[in-house]
């Protein structure tokens, strides 16, 4: 399944956005999809992720209480509401899809990444 993610942008600490990741496939919803990011000079790490059906959900401690992820299968989309963003949150955020939360959260992603979309927060 192909994703496409959108809706980044800049954004004052204390701020909101919700981003989206579009998939194009019709076994979108049979994968568990999870938002990563990546900030300059540092590695990628996963932000949230989302089971198939949308019954559970993870989260990096960074952003437990802020993030909020969610997903409309009959859209193909998974979104994720970032609140009080921080400055340190400032990188460009990609989703992926895998067959279960599990691999999400072991590392066992793709090499292949979509464009991503770029989220800024200033101070």
């Amino acid at each position: 399944v192909q994703l496409q993610a959108s809706g980044g942008g800049s954004v004052q600490a204390g701020g909101s956005l919700r981003i989206s990741c579009v998939g194009y496939g019709r076994t979108f919803s049979d994968y568990a999809v999870g938002w990563f990011r990546q900030a300059p000079g540092k590695e990628r790490e996963l932000v949230a992720a989302v089971s198939w059906g949308g019954g559970s959900a993870d989260y990096a401690d960074s952003v437990k209480g802020r993030f909020t992820i969610s997903r409309d299968n009959a859209k193909n989309t998974v979104y994720l509401q970032m609140n009080n963003l921080k400055p340190e949150d400032t990188a460009a955020y990609y989703c992926q899809a895998r067959p279960t939360m599990g691999d999400l959260l072991r590392g066992k992603t793709l090499d292949a990444w979509g464009q991503g979309t770029q989220v800024t927060v200033s101070s």
